[in-house]
């Protein structure tokens, strides 16, 4: 799960998808990092702490990373946020095979970042866990 800073948006995607993968007793490995490093090291936002927490997930553990070529080999699907994101990820990739990973979270739609905007961390969370459920239940069809 990628964002910008891996503070508000990754943090949540991370939470909820290790929340559903828990639910459905699916043995992945989730993670989340974001593109750039100004926040190395930190737990995720307050904001995106507080909104989780009001749905049964506890991010506060996390700690923010910056993404890494190496990212490519460890993970089978990497999800970003939006368009940028997509673009800088795509950027680190040196191989098709690493490209073929990397995906939207929400398909074609990109999940808004609510930094600057306190309203919009409940939206926000709410359209990560849509797409956090489509893709377990996509991978379910898929696998069975």
């Amino acid at each position: 799960m990628v964002c910008l800073g891996n503070i508000c948006r990754s943090p949540l995607a991370h939470g909820i998808m290790e929340n559903l993968v828990k639910e459905k007793g699916l043995d992945w490995n989730v993670d989340s990092a974001g593109t750039g490093d100004w926040h190395i090291g930190s737990p995720p936002d307050k904001r995106s702490v507080a909104v989780a927490q009001n749905y049964g997930v506890d991010i506060s553990a996390q700690c923010c990373r910056q993404f890494s070529i190496d990212d490519f080999d460890r993970f089978d699907r990497i999800y970003v946020m939006d368009r940028m994101n997509l673009r800088d990820v795509l950027a680190k990739a040196s191989k098709e095979k690493h490209r073929e990973k990397v995906r939207l979270l929400l398909n074609t739609e990109v999940v808004p970042d609510p930094y600057y905007e306190d309203g919009q961390f409940d939206m926000v969370y709410q359209m990560i866990e849509k797409g956090c459920r489509r893709i377990v239940e996509e991978e379910l069809k898929t696998n069975s």
